[in-house]
């Protein structure tokens, strides 16, 4: 998710001694697993339980409604997750999505003019809108046209001829009551809340779920609104609505007692972005604290939205956003979306990447919820979700993931950023450490990159391992600079666009001159870690590599009697005469490896 998908739960220690990957991490870099504060909270409970009923009960009729459940999810997963053909033929490019919201029925009734180019011919077009909510009527230059629903799909059939280059538009009405958040943002839906005096706090919070949950979209990451999205939102008088972009006009309806926000993005934007977030909103801006923000493209407007209450914590901790931005842009390149502005917008949950309306829940706290996830005290020296949510404005909205499957390029690149803002405000040695204290989070026991074209996503290691896979390419490069080069390539090469993990991979590989294939595909595809397995006797030193795919050939730095050494290991012995017996031997901690020494010396 992109948001801080961390979840504190210490039930969730493993003492597993069959664990064989854990202790070679314990063996290799002394970790001290004495609590495990912080593990991904998304993961699959399902199955295991569905597969103990099966085999107590395993009865003809069980097993039939088991199979017919199946394959009706399966064709949902499918509708939702793949590029069918009535997606395939138009290309979106802009929403109005016009939504009231009733606080007292917790319903939400509105439109969406859908504006499209057609790029093939074709009739009928997939629109969704996640159950309970309903798709009442479709329009086309003022005919009411034909739809079939097909679970959360609505088939939609034209009427009007669609020729090839025509730009046309649709409205879709809808209402209903949509899912509420369990527990947001991992759990999508609107958040219905109270502030501290009582007034209504509310928010929208629908990554991996979809923003069909609450408002008819196309919901595939592949294709986004060229030209941006106008967001209307009507409420209560007495509240504001802060959505993305820029607020170019606010109606008051006094009669009715509403005020209505219009919010203007003008650039590309990816549907789980789009929010409402409902309070007795403040605003402050980055003047505040001197001077506007002068960006590498110029001013960057900043403005901020707290509860009325909090104005002063705000105003104290919200300057880590300057700090964020001074550092990511350093990295990354330019902010994405100077014409949007900038927004840190306070929520009733920890937070999430909303693009140009960030959202944050952190109770004004250095770390996550005042916790360093890395437990080595860099995570203390900065607000945990500014830094990471304000990252994903690079990975995850600037550049994003056609597919669900692909959600690392969002994930990693920005728990990486955690630790590039470390290095930019403070060193080298404090982000380093950072990075590997990371460790402690992983789990080895799913592969990073889901299963395509299913709306599914892969393991929760996506953060973590992901952060310390780049991390490891880092080493291999060893150039700092074309390290630099690469991430603000992939910023400038992929400028708002979809992309595949193929397209990020090969990016990498060919800017740094390396072939990577084989590292991306252990890291990403596969759940063990490598382990570097080396004999010394005497002045024999032999090592490969083992615990890895076939024909796996990352190179490695490692210290031989306190000279740094660069090897070239594969999966075949290799061997070298050292000058010195019985040498030592130390690889180098900042690849994300194990390693073993077959004499246990």
């Amino acid at each position: 998710m992109t948001a801080a998908t961390f979840e504190d739960d210490s039930s969730n220690i493993r003492d597993d001694n069959s664990n064989i990957r854990g202790w070679q991490l314990l063996l290799t870099y002394s970790f001290l697993f004495t609590d495990q504060n912080f593990i991904m909270l998304k993961k699959s409970l399902l199955i295991p339980i569905l597969s103990s009923f099966i085999l107590l009960y395993p009865t003809t009729s069980c097993a039939d409604n088991l199979q017919s459940q199946n394959t009706t999810s399966h064709h949902q997963d499918t509708l939702r997750g793949s590029i069918t053909p009535e997606r395939a033929w138009w290309d979106l490019l802009h929403y109005h999505l016009s939504v009231a919201v009733n606080i007292k029925n917790k319903t939400i009734n509105g439109s969406n003019v859908v504006t499209y180019k057609v790029l093939t011919p074709a009739k009928r077009l997939q629109i969704d809108l996640q159950s309970p909510m309903q798709l009442s009527k479709v329009e086309q230059n003022g005919k009411t046209l034909t739809v079939e629903q097909d679970g959360n799909a609505y088939l939609i059939s034209t009427i009007a001829p669609q020729p090839i280059g025509s730009t046309q538009s649709l409205t879709l009405y809808f209402s209903g009551k949509p899912q509420i958040a369990k527990h947001a943002p991992w759990d999508g839906g609107i958040t219905w809340a109270k502030d501290e005096n009582g007034n209504d706090f509310i928010a929208s919070s629908n990554q991996g779920i979809g923003a069909s949950i609450w408002w008819p979209n196309k919901d595939h990451g592949y294709d986004e609104p060229d030209n941006g999205v106008l967001i209307s939102v009507t409420v209560p008088e007495q509240l504001m609505d802060v959505s993305n972009g820029r607020l170019i006009k606010t109606e008051h309806n006094k009669k009715q007692h509403t005020k209505t926000y219009h919010w203007q993005v003008t650039q590309p934007i990816n549907n789980y972005s789009v929010n409402i977030n409902i309070g007795d909103y403040v605003h402050f801006d980055q003047k505040f604290y001197g001077k506007a923000y002068q960006g590498e493209n110029g001013q960057l407007d900043m403005d901020y939205y707290v509860l009325r209450d909090n104005l002063a914590k705000a105003q104290q901790q919200f300057i880590d956003a300057k700090r964020t931005l001074e550092a990511l842009e350093y990295w990354f390149g330019p902010y994405p979306f100077y014409q949007d502005s900038y927004k840190l917008v306070q929520v009733p949950y920890l937070g999430m990447e909303h693009q140009s309306s960030v959202t944050y829940g952190n109770k004004f706290k250095n770390g996550y919820l005042g916790r360093d996830r890395s437990q080595t005290g860099g995570g203390m020296l900065f607000d945990f979700i500014i830094a990471h949510e304000s990252g994903h404005e690079w990975f995850a909205n600037n550049i994003t993931a056609k597919d669900l499957a692909d959600l690392w390029i969002h994930e990693a690149f920005t728990t990486y950023s955690e630790s590039l803002f470390l290095e930019y405000h403070y060193d080298q040695a404090t982000a380093f450490k950072y990075i590997r204290g990371q460790r402690l989070n992983i789990k080895n026991t799913a592969a990073i990159i889901g299963q395509y074209n299913v709306n599914k996503e892969g393991s929760g290691d996506m953060y973590d391992k992901g952060s310390n896979m780049l991390h490891t390419i880092r080493q291999i490069i060893n150039n700092d600079k074309k390290w630099r080069d690469i991430l603000r390539g992939l910023n400038k090469t992929f400028y708002h666009q979809t992309v595949t993990s193929a397209q990020i991979e090969h990016y990498i590989s060919a800017q740094a001159n390396i072939d990577l294939s084989k590292v991306f595909d252990q890291y990403l595809r596969d759940v063990r870690i490598p382990s570097f397995e080396y004999f010394i006797n005497d002045t024999t030193f032999k090592y490969r590599w083992g615990n890895v795919i076939e024909n796996f050939d990352m190179p490695l730095t490692v210290s031989l009697n306190d000279k740094r050494t660069e090897l070239k290991p594969t999966t075949k012995w290799q061997t070298i005469k050292l000058n010195s017996a019985n040498s030592k031997l130390v690889v180098d901690a900042n690849y994300y490896v194990s390693s073993l020494n077959l004499l246990g010396e």
